[in-house]
């Protein structure tokens, strides 16, 4: 446990729980995945059971194994004061997407211009002009609860003024 807390740079018993909720959220994504192919087997429930631990175990492992590659390109380039913090961007960046995504079709559907009334080459053009402001405002309220808002906020700058959006900062 102590070379894992030199190697992720912890120092307080507190910042364990990063580690803790990134390998449940792989787990949580692995199984979310896995379920999909839950089609094969059927009616052979403990068959369907192991294919679906051993699916979702694999999945897990290359979303680690992504991850952690993940950490080693961006150490350089994101400036991060420890390297925990770099699992609370990941999990902030995977949970507001997931958000986002998962938000902006029942706005689409409350705004009347869901996948059923308009034309697909309308709906997804509209669907991503939707989906990013509010992906925006989201990024930033997840990264304040895990506690990520200094960075994130300069992210965002540094992103919106290569878009061109740079003016809603000044």
């Amino acid at each position: 446990m102590k070379k894992f807390k030199e190697n992720w740079e912890i120092t307080q018993n507190w910042q364990l729980i990063y580690p803790a909720l990134g390998i449940l959220l792989a787990l949580g994504f692995g199984l979310l995945i896995a379920t999909r192919f839950d089609g094969f087997l059927v009616g052979k429930p403990v068959q369907q059971g192991i294919f679906l631990a051993a699916v979702t175990l694999i999945l897990t492992y290359i979303f680690i194994v992504i991850s952690l590659f993940c950490f080693r390109k961006l150490k350089n380039r994101w400036i991060l004061e420890y390297r925990w913090q770099f699992i609370a961007v990941f999990m902030v960046f995977a949970i507001t997407g997931s958000t986002a995504g998962r938000i902006s079709s029942p706005v689409m559907q409350f705004l009347g211009l869901g996948s059923d009334a308009i034309s697909g080459w309308l709906y997804w053009p509209l669907r991503i002009l939707l989906i990013f402001p509010l992906y925006q405002i989201l990024l930033l309220i997840v990264a304040w609860i895990f506690g990520q808002y200094k960075f994130f906020y300069q992210f965002e700058k540094k992103m919106l003024s290569r878009m061109g959006l740079g003016f809603l900062f000044k």
